[in-house]
């Protein structure tokens, strides 16, 4: 059964249609890649696949659930973990005081949440002596990281994640969707949004979005 699924959606921005009936199921244990042209709309669907939009027509269901009707903050704090092109970290903070706070967000009640934050990073590949060092100290892959395990903090069903490898170069990459990788087979949903075939082809299944065609005849 699907964790997540969309039911004819369909998205317009300023009357200009962006996505037109999209369905697509989403289960736990896979990993997924969402593919598509420059402006298909791929950024688009991971906004209303994290609720931070909303479809113009169409249903988003989680567990079977409409979004819809589930209070937006708990849905994003609690059951999907969305992991940013850009990152969005807090650079005054360190690494493991960025997961802290996304713990204390989604009102996590574990006692000794630095310990569960350093444990969170070091799954992800950081010591730590990295754990505890400013953003702005660590390189782009680390970062990357440090935002994955900061959406794992609270134990999401679903992890989203914008171009997670595209300012990353080929080692590091693979390293990325090795995590991601372990994570599906973990039993997590993981739905990625990429340019890049290769990280498409390290997924289980490939939804690719065309451009709608807004010409008038």
């Amino acid at each position: 059964m699907a964790i997540l699924s969309l039911q004819n959606i369909c998205f317009s921005y300023d009357k200009t249609p962006v996505l037109k009936d999209i369905s697509y199921d989403f289960e736990k244990g896979k990993m997924y890649c969402i593919v598509g042209k420059s402006g298909a709309g791929k950024t688009t669907l991971l906004s209303l696949l994290s609720g931070l939009a909303v479809p113009t027509s169409g249903q988003i269901l989680y567990d079977g659930k409409d979004i819809s009707k589930v209070d937006k903050y708990t849905f994003r704090s609690k059951y999907i973990g969305v992991i940013f092109q850009s990152f969005n970290l807090i650079t005054t903070y360190t690494a493991a005081e960025n997961v802290v706070l996304s713990m204390d967000i989604s009102g996590s009640k574990i006692k000794d949440k630095k310990a569960r934050a350093v444990e969170l990073l070091k799954n992800v590949g950081l010591d730590e002596d990295e754990a505890n060092r400013r953003i702005l100290k660590l390189s782009g892959g680390q970062q990357q990281r440090v935002a994955i395990a900061r959406a794992l903090s609270y134990d999401p069903d679903i992890i989203l994640a914008d171009e997670p490898t595209g300012n990353l170069d080929g080692e590091t990459q693979n390293e990325i969707m090795e995590i991601f990788r372990d994570l599906a087979d973990k039993g997590k949903c993981v739905i990625l949004v990429s340019h890049s075939s290769d990280v498409a082809d390290m997924c289980d299944e490939r939804y690719e979005l065309v451009k709608i065609s807004n010409k008038k005849n």
